[in-house]
């Protein structure tokens, strides 16, 4: 097994606030050159339901999906199929997949702790889940992400 990425926040923001600007709000806070399509990403989107995608549009007009919704409850989480490989291409096999849960838990009146774990790494062939959870667990992954996200909803 290879341990999970966990990574937390706390954000000066209700459970539905924070839920709302971590899901409907995405395009606000994840950045541009986060992506996988083939031209500059003009828009990243979660569809919130079970099921739905996560994905981005493509300034060329392609929309280019990395991921698919598992768990739908908000405003306390949700959880999404990491659908992207070792060489950062979509990857469909939903049994291959690495896990991500996002949950919200109030923490007084008006903060809310916003805790991601990101697993499932050994689903991966050879040594790409290693691989993956390094990058994933870096500055550039989701350290640095959810430091992006935290700074929209205190803004």
């Amino acid at each position: 097994m290879i341990e999970p990425v966990r990574k937390s926040v706390t954000v000066k923001a209700t459970q539905e606030q924070a839920f709302r600007v971590f899901t409907e709000g995405f395009d606000t806070w994840w950045p541009r050159e986060h992506h996988i399509g083939k031209s500059p990403m003009k828009r990243a989107i979660i569809e919130g339901r079970l099921g739905g995608r996560l994905y981005s549009e493509q300034v060329d007009g392609t929309d280019c999906p990395w991921g698919s919704i598992t768990v739908w409850e908000p405003p306390q989480r949700f959880a999404f199929a990491w659908l992207i490989n070792a060489t950062w291409q979509f990857e469909p096999d939903m049994s291959i997949a690495r896990e991500v849960e996002v949950t919200f838990t109030p923490a007084g009146e008006d903060s809310t702790v916003v805790e991601l774990v990101h697993g499932k790494f050994e689903r991966m062939p050879g040594n790409d889940g290693a691989t993956m959870r390094g990058h994933v667990g870096g500055e550039m992954g989701w350290t640095g992400l959810m430091e992006m996200y935290k700074a929209r909803v205190d803004a």
